[in-house]
């Protein structure tokens, strides 16, 4: 079967080429899935997409007028994609429904950590040679009080390392993790969650329920000077009342690797055209803010794992066989 790969990363392209060398043939492109793309995949029965892509009914359609019968997500998430419309056109959608949950929990804690010591602003001083500690306190984390909201696979892990730190642990879920239970996590509502972190980190799904689960007022009764991760979905956050919360002097520091308006911008080279995005713009402009191109996933274990499941995807679809990765199976 001959597949096209849309929105293949530089160092992406070898591993799903050596992967796939032998199974099915495999075309890379770089650009991503949207409506004015979709045209190219006319003749190719299987597509693999990111999560960046636009797999909406526009695009569906044209993809299955081409003779397209299979989407390959190369993510986890699939809130891109219109399952109904892909249930109707008789298409078949399987996604990664697992990789190194490591990958994701450590970035997380690298934009902690980064934000709380201020690791970018004394980075760039020091390439000046300002090595004045002016603006650079940080805290401890030992001791402290961290709100994990959504303790699965990811959440779990970053708790782990919450609790080698000698933290404070709560959660917040739908079902409680014994593991993380063990780990003496007490859980707790999501308001009393953010009311008594100092580092609040985002783990859960986008799902209609979840859409802007920290709005104006949850972000409000978080403290002042609390810390926010987000690594896992930009729709979880509200940009709009973030940015009036940072506005109004709160917050001791924001990490995101996420960003609700984020196709189209993310993973593509904007430095000489720029971004019309003005809330983006707006919310990079704070010194306490950093924000990351949605990497937390990107490491050699996590691609690698990613590809594995992509070629097993497309190899059970071409031998009629279904896995525990199918989202919609075909018609």
């Amino acid at each position: 079967m001959d597949v096209l790969a849309f929105g293949v990363q530089t160092d992406e392209k070898p591993l799903l080429e050596r992967a796939f060398a032998g199974h099915h043939g495999l075309h890379c492109l770089d650009v991503f899935l949207t409506e004015d793309t979709a045209p190219l995949a006319a003749g190719h029965e299987a597509v693999s997409t990111s999560v960046n892509a636009d797999l909406g009914a526009r695009v569906l359609r044209t993809l299955a007028a081409g003779g397209t019968r299979l989407v390959a997500q190369r993510s986890t998430g699939f809130n891109n994609i219109d399952l109904d419309v892909a249930r109707e056109l008789g298409m078949t959608v399987a996604r990664v429904s697992y990789y190194s949950p490591y990958s994701v929990a450590e970035f997380a804690w690298t934009l902690a950590m980064a934000v709380n010591r201020r690791v970018v602003r004394a980075a760039h001083r020091t390439r000046d040679f300002d090595f004045r500690l002016d603006g650079l306190l940080g805290r401890d984390m030992q001791g402290r009080t961290v709100g994990v909201l959504g303790t699965g696979k990811i959440g779990e892990a970053f708790t782990r390392i919450a609790h080698g730190f000698g933290m404070r642990l709560l959660g917040w879920d739908l079902a409680e993790n014994p593991a993380c239970r063990e780990l003496g996590m007490a859980y707790v509502g999501k308001e009393e969650l953010l009311a008594a972190s100092d580092l609040v980190s985002l783990h859960v799904p986008l799902t209609e329920k979840t859409w802007h689960l920290l709005d104006a007022d949850a972000l409000a009764a978080m403290k002042d000077d609390a810390i926010l991760v987000n690594s896992s979905r930009g729709g979880l956050v509200d940009t709009d009342a973030l940015v009036a919360a940072l506005r109004a002097g709160r917050f001791a520091g924001v990490g995101l690797d996420v960003y609700e308006a984020e196709a189209g911008l993310f993973h593509v080279d904007r430095s000489l055209t720029g971004v019309d995005d003005d809330t983006l713009a707006r919310l990079m402009t704070f010194p306490n803010v950093l924000v990351t191109s949605h990497q937390a996933f990107y490491t050699q274990e996590a691609v690698g794992e990613i590809v594995a499941a992509t070629l097993r995807n497309v190899t059970d679809y071409a031998e009629g066989r279904r896995s525990e990765n199918v989202l919609v199976p075909a018609g």
